[in-house]
């Protein structure tokens, strides 16, 4: 009984034993052994089981995948004195394991080297360069002048000799000699935002505003010319429309009076008199009514049709 109980005794330790030294290596991950704080062996970078001393060395495990680093948003004048709301963010790594450890030890001190090392980065070229610089990349042809809106005067001032894309790789090149020490690699390094500060924005928008009205304005002018000239155009179409019928009203009118003329002509000039008779009660009818007093000379012609007809 006490053999069997050593004997699980002794398997306990060595289980025990192979628990405390064994160590798993993932594939994202690299592993520096430390023995009382002090780096031993080579640090492991591939994946698989490894093994220490128990109790004694200690596997300290860093990330070998990209790691985010994300900068604050900031004020930053350009090289124009125009300023600017800047947010960056990076990639990185961890490259050599033991530097790493020996330095900033852990990723949230790394964040912290990235952010005084970065920033300042961001800061310098961001300064050093003019606004067109840092939003364009190439001198494409610019086709923000609306028709009506002055166009820019000076074409020289849009002109791009470094861009954007270049000012990003300057700042990396600027911030990675200052991490190596670190055991960092800056795998890349973007400007995610840039925007004018709100009191320039403000301004901007105002502008943009004032402009858009200018535009509209421009627009409801040449609507009311185009449509004055449509009310005119249908106005002087209504006008000869309506002389030509009253050109043709008054033709058939005068060629009607004239039809009528002549056959009163024709009809009184059969008997002149009949004729002087029927005009004469004509007079008669639109001058008299019963109203009407008269005095006249019994000799009067124009009484002879009352007195009686003796022809």
């Amino acid at each position: 009984m006490k053999s069997k109980g050593i004997l699980l005794i002794v398997a306990a330790a060595v289980i025990a034993l192979v628990y405390f030294s064994a160590y798993v290596v993932d594939e994202t991950e690299q592993v520096v052994v430390t023995q009382f704080g002090k780096v031993v062996g080579t640090p492991k970078y591939a994946s698989g089981l490894y093994f220490k001393l128990p109790f004694i060395q200690d596997a300290t495990y860093f990330p070998k995948n990209l790691q985010e680093w994300d900068g604050d948003p900031g004020q930053i004048p350009t090289l124009d004195k125009t300023y600017l709301w800047v947010d960056t963010f990076a990639r990185w790594k961890i490259v050599d394991p033991v530097k790493f450890f020996q330095t900033v030890n852990n990723t949230v001190s790394a964040q912290g080297r990235l952010d005084d090392i970065i920033d300042p980065a961001v800061r310098n070229l961001i300064t050093e360069s003019r606004l067109i610089e840092t939003v364009r990349q190439t001198n494409r042809g610019m086709d923000t002048f609306e028709h009506g809106v002055e166009e820019a005067k000076d074409v020289k001032s849009f002109h791009i000799t470094i861009g954007r894309e270049k000012i990003t790789k300057q700042i990396l090149e600027q911030a990675q000699p200052k991490l190596s020490k670190f055991g960092i690699e800056v795998v890349d390094v973007k400007i995610k935002r840039i925007n004018y500060v709100e009191q320039v924005r403000n301004s901007v928008y105002g502008r943009m505003i004032a402009e858009r009205k200018q535009i509209a304005e421009k627009f409801r002018s040449e609507g009311k010319g185009e449509a004055r000239k449509i009310l005119g155009g249908k106005e002087k179409e209504l006008k000869q429309i309506t002389s030509e019928a009253y050109r043709k009203a008054q033709t058939l009118k005068g060629t009607a009076d004239a039809k009528a003329t002549k056959l009163y002509a024709d009809s009184y000039g059969v008997d002149p008199d009949f004729y002087s008779f029927i005009k004469t009660l004509e007079i008669y009818n639109e001058s008299l009514d019963k109203d009407s007093s008269l005095v006249i000379s019994t000799d009067s012609e124009f009484f002879k049709y009352l007195k009686g007809y003796d022809p």
